[in-house]
């Protein structure tokens, strides 16, 4: 499985903030997802330019170390 548009929580946390939404165009870079662990906000990038195809999460979700949040084609 080619996992090269895939956002992934960098580790586990709570999901402050979903950014975009599905069928948004983003930039490589852009924030996508804004997730919250150790009493810190860590803001999810796109990584690569392309448009969101899905988004796993909504806001308040916990989400694990590696959990796939959204895929950007």
């Amino acid at each position: 499985m080619n996992h090269q548009g895939h956002v992934l929580a960098p580790l586990p946390g709570t999901i402050w903030e979903v950014v975009v939404k599905e069928g948004d165009r983003v930039k490589a870079g852009e924030a996508v997802i804004i997730l919250e662990a150790m009493k810190m906000e860590n803001e999810l990038t796109a990584p690569m330019d392309g448009v969101v195809s899905q988004i796993h999460v909504v806001k308040g979700d916990k989400v694990q170390n590696e959990q796939v949040l959204a895929v950007i084609e």
